[in-house]
C-alpha cells in the first residue's frame, strides 16, 4: 500500500528539519535533504506502528510532567 503524505521542511543552522502536515507530531531532522526523507519515512512507520506484531503488549506508564 501506497501513502502520500506532505512534508514542511526547513533548513535549520546544522540540518534539514521537516514535520508531517498530516501529522505535525511526527518530526524529524538530517544532515541532507534524502537523509531527512528517509529518517521521515522511518519515523511515519514508526509513529504509525505499521511494523508492531500482532502478539504485541500495552503497558500503562505514569508520568510527572
Amino acid at each position: 500500500m501506497q501513502t502520500k503524505l506532505k512534508m514542511l521542511y526547513w533548513k535549520g543552522e546544522k540540518f534539514w528539519v521537516g514535520k508531517l502536515i498530516e501529522h505535525p507530531e511526527i518530526m524529524t531532522q538530517g544532515e541532507t535533504l534524502e537523509e531527512l526523507e528517509e529518517n521521515m519515512k522511518d519515523a511515519y512507520l514508526l509513529m504509525t506502528m505499521d511494523d508492531v506484531p500482532e502478539n504485541h503488549k500495552v503497558k500503562e506508564l505514569t508520568l510527572n510532567v
